[in-house]
């Protein structure tokens, strides 16, 4: 019997007006917030409708500066506030003062996200704003594994995309309707998403995957939009990149993108397409954190 492949169907979306409407009510009653802005796709989109619906003077972002965080990150979400016209605030979080997150477990995101809070609410109190937002969307309460989630919610957080019910294509409709740079911006988890669970989280290891990431895409240019350097442990490290990166490749950029990883210390390397949340794969048992 011959098997039938399906289309995937696209995900549903939404009127970027009725989407707007939506993110603006969410935050409309919050008074005053603090966002916490890693200038990825989901907390601009919170950020510029903070600025709509509350003014930017009773908003304000902070970028957590730490080990897990690429640099050039931080300098992206600074340029993003200054061009939506609100103060940014670039606070130091020391997630490796936390024996859990160096444990590196399947809860590692709890955490940090502790962390990050930990932080963020007496800033928000300091600066005179009611509240911290987060950029969770209605996809990550789908999605199952975001121990992070939880960690937000102990202390009140706000999820005001999550609670107009936005997609991930949803943020990025709407995003690209109020013309945010990072409309299409592509995923960027925290560096430490790259080790395999179960091997300690140390800033050597996290510097290693930054800069094996950072001579990979400067290799590929405009090539790769998704790029992750996984640490596996035993010297081993996968490279993901997205598919049509990957399937551009001929033997001799293959061996190249090998090579660049191996630089920094990487004995074996093997490509892949990206996934995101692969690394979740590799936990003996993920359902105890989800």
């Amino acid at each position: 019997m011959s098997s039938t492949t399906h289309p995937v169907p696209a995900p549903v979306v939404r009127d970027p007006e009725v989407l707007a409407d939506a993110l603006v009510g969410a935050l409309a009653g919050a008074g005053s917030v603090l966002v916490a802005f890693s200038g990825g796709a989901d907390s601009a989109l919170v950020l510029a409708g903070a600025v709509r619906a509350l003014g930017p003077d009773r908003v304000a972002a902070a970028t957590a500066v730490s080990d897990a965080v690429p640099g050039a990150e931080v300098l992206a979400a600074r340029r993003l506030a200054d061009d939506l016209g609100v103060g940014w605030h670039e606070p130091r979080t020391d997630e490796m003062a936390r024996e859990g997150y160096r444990a590196n477990g399947g809860d590692r995101c709890y955490f940090c996200k502790t962390e990050l809070m930990s932080v963020l609410v007496p800033l928000a109190q300091e600066l005179g704003l009611a509240h911290v937002a987060t950029g969770t969307n209605a996809d990550d309460l789908r999605a199952g594994f975001r121990p992070g989630i939880r960690a937000a919610a102990e202390v009140g957080a706000l999820t005001p995309l999550a609670d107009a019910g936005l997609s991930k294509a949803e943020v990025r409709a709407l995003s690209a309707h109020w013309g945010l740079p990072t409309w299409d911006k592509p995923a960027a988890a925290c560096l430490s998403s790259r080790i395999a669970y179960g091997i300690p989280i140390t800033p050597a290891l996290l510097h290693r995957v930054e800069r094996a990431e950072a001579d990979v895409r400067a290799l590929l240019g405009d090539r790769v939009r998704d790029l992750r350097v996984r640490d596996l442990g035993d010297g081993t490290a996968r490279v993901e990149l997205d598919a049509a990166c990957l399937e551009s490749l001929d033997g001799a950029g293959r061996t190249a993108v090998a090579a660049a990883v191996r630089a920094h210390g990487h004995a074996e390397v093997e490509l892949r397409a990206f996934r995101s949340g692969a690394m979740n794969d590799l936990l003996a048992a993920p359902d105890r954190f989800r």
